[in-house]
């Protein structure tokens, strides 16, 4: 990996390079850091803590017993739910907040490198916004009927699973029948005109 592609904020060199060395281990098949921020005490600091962002996740870094020891705090993307930074005269504070409302955050970041930090977070916010509209979209839709086929884009049961034939209306109750078109319709299954159209044929079965 190399060193220098992460000291282009004026990262403290060896606090990345030791930081490398261990989250290396850290690291899944196809996964790869993408950004380091290292924290600036105004007082002497033996020890820096930092952050990692990789392809997919967040990782705290706080160093421990002198620096012999790390203690890392990771969060898969799909947890993320913002991120935030708040500047101040010395430096600058980055927070994280997940889904489930749970916060982490490293303060006394140079602000350069807490900007970095904050737009490379937006990006993958974005995309993961995205990806949970499409989960939520697919349980609404499975819930209203619809069906999805290896984890694919969700496919919409054809209607005739729920369409009266003459042999369901006979056997089941029109009213509930009716009830079931209403919600398809309502979901955005089938057309209002559609609904119509099969309302009118049950109700001149009655």
């Amino acid at each position: 990996m190399n060193l220098r592609q992460f000291l282009n904020e004026e990262q403290d060199p060896k606090a990345v390079e030791k930081l490398l060395v261990r989250i290396n281990s850290l690291l899944t098949s196809q996964e790869f850091v993408e950004y380091i921020a290292v924290q600036k005490k105004p007082a002497l600091n033996i020890s820096s803590d930092c952050i990692a962002l990789t392809n997919r996740r967040i990782i705290f870094c706080r160093p421990r017993n002198f620096g012999l020891s790390m203690d890392f705090q990771d969060y898969g993307w799909q947890d993320v739910l913002d991120c935030h930074i708040k500047e101040g005269i010395i430096g600058s504070t980055f927070t994280m907040r997940t889904v489930r409302n749970f916060s982490n955050m490293i303060d006394y970041l140079p602000k350069a490198q807490a900007r970095k930090l904050y737009q490379f977070a937006q990006e993958i916010e974005e995309r993961m916004r995205g990806v949970r509209r499409e989960k939520d979209l697919e349980t609404r839709r499975a819930s209203a009927g619809g069906v999805t086929v290896n984890n694919a884009t969700p496919i919409i049961a054809q209607p005739q699973a729920f369409t009266p034939q003459p042999t369901l209306i006979e056997s089941e109750d029109p009213f509930a029948v009716l009830q079931k078109l209403k919600s398809l319709s309502e979901h955005g299954i089938i057309s209002s005109e559609e609904f119509e159209t099969k309302k009118n044929e049950i109700l001149s079965r009655v």
